[in-house]
């Protein structure tokens, strides 16, 4: 639901850009409440310049670096740091070549990597589907038991899958309206569509599959084995040694293409602050340099630094979404009224004119081809 919110309000009050479109948390907080909100747009702008240019991509430097060290069998601090450096190296020939560097390296190896390693885990699925019942019931079982109730493990059962769930599909933090906002769509709740598709996905079929080959290999939970390495490691066990440096490579690709994302949240989001081609290239340096204090930072400290910051802006982005629900709800009900007359759903601002923020609505006066109404063509 919050994805859904949050992304089909990025639609309406994004704004046009160079060759595409803008927007997210800090455009709809200034265009849905009003200026009185802009300092909660500062904040939140702050916030995810910290969290994804800084934090998150420590995080995706570490879990490269972790499967690395695990798939060569190298894991001293110097062996980390040389990993680390190298890192920052191919990110900031791609940070400092600017947002369609970014964009021209992640559309092709995200989908080819996202796609490899679906396709081992279902092979793994496969070869042990009778065992997978099992291990859904072992979840359920170790999250909801009597003996987990009794020791009120069931909150922290939640607040754990909270929070990996959070780091999964990011509903509701406010990161992924900045993406959703430069699509060109007929309609903007089409858009939060596909984003509540997102989350399914990511978290419901993904991690599954993860979840289900690591319990397949009947771990020792508190081990040496920990993140990445304990994938690596299960699915060695399931298909032979081969997988850890399969895993490595999907990893590196996919953690890679995550980090030079990341940043360009950040990128996209400090004109609202400042425009100073200085300010850009000092968060530009911050960036490499948390790629490489990632590298070298143990796997708790990264993630817990995570979780912080993925909740304050959590926060920030479900303070203004709120009272905007009721914008969303409102497209919703206009994008079902078409679709139910057998329409290609189209949106004007015109359709909705006491809608928050309506003056201040730029992008749907009907001059994108993609809004142009079937009966305006015949």
């Amino acid at each position: 639901a919050t994805s859904f919110v949050e992304s089909t309000l990025a639609q309406l009050y994004k704004v046009r850009d160079k060759d595409s479109y803008r927007g997210g948390p800090a455009y709809y907080i200034t265009k849905g409440l009003g200026e009185n909100w802009r300092w909660i747009a500062s904040l939140f702008v702050i916030a995810i310049t910290v969290t994804y240019g800084f934090v998150f991509n420590a995080v995706q430097s570490n879990s490269i670096t972790a499967a690395v060290a695990e798939s060569t069998g190298q894991g001293t601090p110097i062996f980390k740091f040389c990993v680390g450096i190298v890192l920052a190296i191919l990110a900031g020939v791609i940070i400092f070549g600017g947002v369609q560097r970014i964009s021209a390296v992640t559309q092709i190896v995200v989908p080819i990597m996202a796609v490899a390693y679906i396709i081992l885990g279902l092979i793994v699925l496969a070869l042990n589907i009778t065992e997978v019942p099992g291990m859904i019931k072992l979840i359920f079982e170790h999250a909801f038991g009597i003996r987990e109730i009794a020791g009120a493990a069931v909150g922290t059962a939640m607040m754990q899958g909270i929070r990996r769930g959070l780091f999964s599909n990011e509903a509701g933090m406010g990161s992924t309206p900045n993406a959703a906002a430069t699509a060109s769509v007929s309609h903007p709740v089409k858009q939060g569509l596909i984003q509540t598709m997102g989350v399914y996905f990511d978290t419901w079929v993904v991690c599954t599959i993860t979840a289900v080959i690591i319990l397949l290999s009947d771990p020792t939970f508190g081990g040496d084995a920990e993140g990445t390495a304990l994938t690596q490691a299960a699915l060695s066990a399931q298909v032979g040694t081969w997988a850890i440096h399969a895993v490595t490579v999907i990893i590196f690709f996919l953690a890679f293409s995550s980090l030079v994302g990341n940043y360009y949240y950040a990128e996209a989001n400090i004109p609202f602050l400042s425009k100073s081609k200085a300010v850009l290239n000092t968060v530009r340096v911050l960036v490499i340099l948390c790629v490489i204090g990632g590298a070298v930072g143990s796997v708790p400290l990264v993630w817990s630094l995570a979780d912080t910051f993925s909740a304050l802006m959590a926060t920030i982005n479900i303070i203004a979404i709120l009272p905007l629900g009721g914008v969303a709800v409102a497209l919703l009900k206009n994008y079902s009224e078409q679709k139910s007359k057998g329409l290609n759903p189209v949106f004007h601002r015109d359709d909705l004119p006491n809608v928050r923020g309506h003056d201040k609505i730029e992008c749907w006066d009907g001059s994108d081809p993609m809004t142009v109404r079937e009966s305006d063509v015949a």
